[in-house]
């Protein structure tokens, strides 16, 4: 499948040791796995439910995404990486830009009538 997202064994290794080694009950399916499909959902900007079945369950890759944000797993790893230096292999820039046409501002007239 070319349009999935696959984490590298190298990047995966720098990853893995940091996140959680704290599994209660039932072992955590595949991390390379899961973590590749939230990042395919999160570049895609596509909903959890229509994450291609090559991840695994959807609800997985969306409860471990939700869970590790509640305990900042996510952030910590992301300072984490990006503290340990070299040049990044790619930069980007977002320009978002939204254009309104000029009465989206409010305009005159003031505030609406009461029904």
């Amino acid at each position: 499948m070319a349009d999935v997202f696959w984490l590298s064994e190298a990047q995966f290794e720098r990853l893995a040791p940091l996140l959680p080694k704290d599994t209660r009950g039932v072992a955590r399916v595949d991390d390379r796995r899961v973590i590749s499909g939230i990042v395919h959902v999160l570049m895609s900007g596509s909903r959890w439910v229509d994450a291609p079945a090559v991840y695994g369950p959807r609800k997985t890759l969306y409860n471990r995404f939700v869970r590790w944000a509640k305990k900042g797993v996510w952030r910590e790893a992301f300072e984490t990486l990006a503290a340990s230096g070299g040049p990044p292999a790619e930069i980007m820039l977002d320009s978002t830009h939204a254009k309104a046409h000029r009465c989206a501002a409010g305009g005159k007239g003031g505030l609406l009538p009461k029904p």
